[in-house]
């Protein structure tokens, strides 16, 4: 059966091998730099936090420090949710989606905790509709996300932070915004293995292979 849709190119399963072989190269090539981007990240400078964030909890109130819940690291999404909001973003939604047992993070001394501005209780509701098993926190009372640049001008913005801590000194070690945070979305890994890829327009893709607008696909996972 025909189909109207463009295809990539049919050839012969040596041809194939041949062209698979070439790619592979590139990729071992991005891996090998992948690395070497990680190693230059251990090797950022940090700067120590010292305003007494203090955040709202189902549990009541708890510090930046106790957020790390004992451990060396933490992991911070800076969840877009305005306190105004009735849902959470659909692209940070996403990114939750792709957060699997905290308990591997454990294993090497590190927390996660997704902070955003809307109040506790809107929190919780969006968690438990979502089907969520993730810490998630308060930071309407405070000036967290101005000061990360998660808020700017009263407009949400989506983010990733990490946090060292030395006793009970805590340090901000990095942070990404936009593209950056394309590793916490295995689904767009996942497409970029595929013949269509993302289908977007950005992507330098064939004539005629099915492309649109960046993200407007994007939905809660309940929404489809």
């Amino acid at each position: 059966m025909s189909t109207a849709r463009a295809l990539p190119p049919i050839v012969s399963r040596a041809e194939w091998e041949h062209a698979r072989a070439d790619l592979l190269v590139r990729e071992k090539e991005l891996i090998r730099l992948k690395d070497q981007v990680s190693a230059a990240r251990r090797r950022l400078p940090m700067v120590q936090v010292s305003e007494p964030y203090l955040f709202d909890t189902e549990s009541g109130p708890l510090t930046l420090l106790d957020l790390f819940d004992g451990r060396g690291q933490l992991i911070v999404q800076h969840f877009m949710f305005g306190s105004d909001w009735d849902e959470g973003c659909p692209g940070c939604s996403m990114m939750a989606d792709h957060i699997g047992p905290l308990s591997h993070l454990y294993a090497k001394d590190t927390s996660f905790v997704l902070i955003s501005r809307a109040p506790v209780g809107k929190l919780v509701a969006f968690k438990d509709r979502m089907g969520w098993d993730l810490p998630w926190v308060s930071s309407g009372r405070t000036d967290f996300n101005e000061d990360f640049r998660a808020t700017v001008d009263g407009e949400e913005r989506h983010s990733i932070s990490v946090f060292l801590r030395d006793g009970e000194r805590v340090f901000h070690t990095w942070q990404t915004f936009d593209r950056g945070e394309e590793p916490f979305m295995l689904v767009f890994d996942l497409l970029d293995l595929t013949p269509y890829g993302r289908q977007e327009t950005w992507e330098d893709s064939p004539p005629g292979w099915p492309q649109q607008p960046p993200y407007d696909w994007m939905r809660l996972h309940d929404s489809y």
